[in-house]
C-alpha cells in the first residue's frame, strides 16, 4: 500500500493531465484532477483549483466558477487575495508560464506580479492574514538564481532564498503561519519540519516519516498534516509546548491519503480535505464525521460518511 500511496504522490508532482474538469450530458460537474484547496474569503465557496479554470462547491453544489479558464498551479488563498502560478488559457495572450499572479475579487481576474515567461511555481502557500507567499522554485529565473524554497512579503517586488539549513528530504507541500510571516511549515518525503525564522533553519516536528501536506489553522494554534501508515492519517499537531497531537479520525479511503487541507475562515470548525485520488471531503465539526462532495473526481451529490474508530 504505502508503494501505490508514495507513487500516486510522484505522478502528483511530476504528471500534469491533459484536462481537469468536464460537464456531461447530465451537466454534473467531473475532477480530473485537484490541484489546490482553499475557501473563498468569506466561507461561503470551497474552490478547487487545476487545469481549466476553478471549481466551486458551495450551498451543497458544485458549478465552475467565473473567470478565465487557465491552468492553476500552486494555488493558495488569505483572507485579502488568491495567489496562484501555473500557465494561461489558450487565447489569452499571456505569457506562458505565470510566475506569480493575484485576484482580489475571486479568481474573476488576475494580475501578474512578475517572473512571467519565467517560472511555474507547483508548491506554493501563503499566510492568511499578511499575504506572505512562499514558493518552491524548481530551477534558476531572473530573480531566482537558484532552485530552491524562496519567499516575498510585498506581492513579488522582492524575493529572498529560504536558506534552509536542517530541512531534510524534497518539499513536498509549504504552510505558512496565519499571523507571522516567518512561520513556516514544509511537508517533506522524510517529515514535517518547522521554521520560526523565514525558513533559514528548520527543526524536525515529525521526521523518519513521509508527510504529504501541511496546513496551519487560522488560529494560529495547530498545524495539520497528513501522511500514509499502512492506512492514510491526519494529525492536528498543536503548537504549543507539552500538547500531544491529536489523530484526527479520516473516512475510509482505501490506498487513497489526503494531499490538500482547507480551514473555513467563517465557520473554524469546518475543515475540508482533498486526495491524490480526486475525493473531496468536508467536516462540519473539526475532523468528527465526514461528508464526501466528490468521488475520486465524480461531484455527485454530498454522501455523508460515518466517523470510523480509530
Amino acid at each position: 500500500m504505502k508503494r501505490k500511496i508514495f507513487h500516486a504522490v510522484a505522478l502528483a508532482v511530476a504528471v500534469a493531465p491533459m484536462a481537469w474538469w468536464s460537464v456531461s450530458a447530465a451537466a454534473s460537474l467531473s475532477l480530473t484532477h485537484v490541484h489546490g484547496l482553499t475557501y473563498s474569503a468569506d466561507g461561503s465557496k470551497l474552490m478547487v483549483p487545476s487545469h481549466h479554470g476553478l471549481a466551486v462547491f458551495s450551498s451543497g453544489q458544485w458549478s465552475k466558477a467565473s473567470g478565465p479558464e487557465h491552468d492553476y498551479m500552486g494555488f493558495a488563498g488569505t483572507r485579502s487575495a488568491l495567489y496562484s502560478s501555473g500557465h494561461p488559457a489558450p487565447g489569452s495572450g499571456l505569457k506562458n508560464p505565470f510566475g506569480l499572479i493575484k485576484s482580489t475579487d475571486g479568481g474573476t481576474s488576475w494580475k501578474q506580479l512578475g517572473l512571467e515567461g519565467e517560472s511555474d511555481f507547483h508548491t506554493m502557500a501563503a499566510s492568511h492574514g499578511t499575504n506572505a507567499v512562499y514558493v518552491v522554485n524548481p530551477q534558476p529565473n531572473s530573480r531566482m538564481r537558484t532552485a530552491g524554497i524562496y519567499f516575498t512579503m510585498n506581492d513579488g517586488l522582492k524575493w529572498e532564498r529560504a536558506e534552509a539549513r536542517g530541512l531534510g528530504g524534497r518539499p513536498l507541500a509549504l504552510a505558512v503561519h496565519p499571523t507571522d510571516a516567518s512561520t513556516v511549515a514544509a511537508a517533506t518525503d522524510q517529515g514535517l519540519y518547522l521554521s520560526k525564522d523565514a525558513g533559514a533553519s528548520f527543526e524536525p516536528l515529525i521526521a523518519g516519516q513521509r508527510a504529504l501536506a501541511a496546513a496551519f489553522t487560522l488560529d494560529g494554534k495547530e498545524l495539520w498534516w497528513s501522511g500514509f501508515e499502512g492506512r492514510p492519517t491526519l494529525t492536528a499537531l498543536p503548537l504549543r509546548d507539552g500538547s500531544k497531537p491529536r489523530r484526527v479520525v479520516l473516512p475510509a479511503m482505501g490506498e487513497d491519503a489526503v494531499s490538500y487541507i482547507a480551514q473555513n475562515p467563517a465557520r473554524s470548525q469546518e475543515m475540508a480535505v482533498a486526495t491524490f485520488k480526486k475525493s473531496v471531503f468536508v467536516s462540519a465539526d473539526g475532523g468528527g464525521t465526514w461528508t464526501r462532495i466528490a468521488n475520486e473526481g465524480d461531484a455527485a451529490a454530498a454522501t455523508a460518511v460515518s466517523r470510523k474508530k480509530d
